[in-house]
């Protein structure tokens, strides 16, 4: 299929009924638009979500709507691998933005009535961005989650006391390439992830699987391999290659609401 250009009339994830009623195949045709734009860099991304706010798009719309694309994934995931509801969503979500759609995420899933454990990741106690941090703090509020501050190694190390009985782990920690080595507490994040999928649960990465550059697919070490990759707008050409193509697993690509005169794509 040729790509396409930026004219989807898809109704956005936030906005869209039937998305919770969809599987996997099910969400990659709703998204066919989207899937099939030409592909762009991390710069290029950032470009056109910044002029997206500066014509008027708040961040925290363009947030709501990618994490809630990033709930549909997984549990369209989890109910193909059988195993929704057979034990807690684990979010690990980093303090950027990243971070955010995770949280998003968490709280659409346990509205449709998952059990959740939400782990930020980070040194500071909440997230500080202006959207990341009203997200965080409305998960409060949620019965069936249970928010966790990882601020450490230590922290990180309690959540893999069975980790192996979560169905599902959601790598929401990094959404850009790393430059240099992991540092702690992501790089135990990281590691932990790693140790979910050798346990055989499934791991779906927001955006990109945390240290795989967008622009480039090389990966930094630790590297999260994942299941399914859900990102965001455009195709990213660094899961297009050969190493970030087997670092992402299957990849959906959601429209979240970047208007065509904010993309250069």
């Amino acid at each position: 299929m040729a790509r396409s250009t930026l004219t989807d009339t898809t109704p956005l994830p936030a906005d869209d009924p039937q998305l919770f009623e969809l599987d996997a195949a099910g969400l990659a045709d709703r998204w066919t638009e989207a899937m099939h734009r030409s592909p762009i860099g991390s710069e290029a991304m950032t470009g056109a979500d910044r002029r997206a706010q500066a014509l008027g798009v708040p961040g925290v719309a363009l947030m709501e709507q990618a994490g809630t694309a990033v709930a549909a994934v997984v549990r369209a995931i989890a109910e193909r691998t059988e195993r929704w509801g057979s034990g807690p969503i684990l979010v690990l979500c980093g303090p950027g933005n990243n971070g955010g759609d995770g949280f998003v995420a968490a709280r659409r899933l346990a509205r449709l009535g998952a059990r959740v454990v939400v782990a930020f990741v980070a040194s500071e106690a909440r997230p500080t961005g202006s959207s990341t941090g009203p997200n965080w703090d409305r998960l409060a509020a949620e019965p069936n989650v249970e928010r966790i501050h990882a601020p450490t190694q230590r922290e990180v190390a309690v959540l893999a006391n069975g980790i192996g009985k979560a169905s599902v782990v959601v790598d929401a920690l990094l959404g850009t390439g790393v430059h240099g080595a992991l540092r702690e507490p992501i790089r135990s994040a990281v590691e932990l992830a790693r140790e979910a999928r050798a346990a055989g649960v499934p791991v779906v990465a927001v955006d990109t699987p945390t240290s795989v550059d967008l622009t480039s697919g090389e990966p930094s070490d630790p590297v999260v391999r994942a299941d399914a990759t859900i990102t965001f707008h455009r195709p990213k050409t660094g899961l297009e290659t050969k190493v970030g193509a087997a670092l992402a697993g299957r990849v959906f690509v959601a429209p979240i609401g970047i208007p065509a005169e904010a993309d250069r794509g």
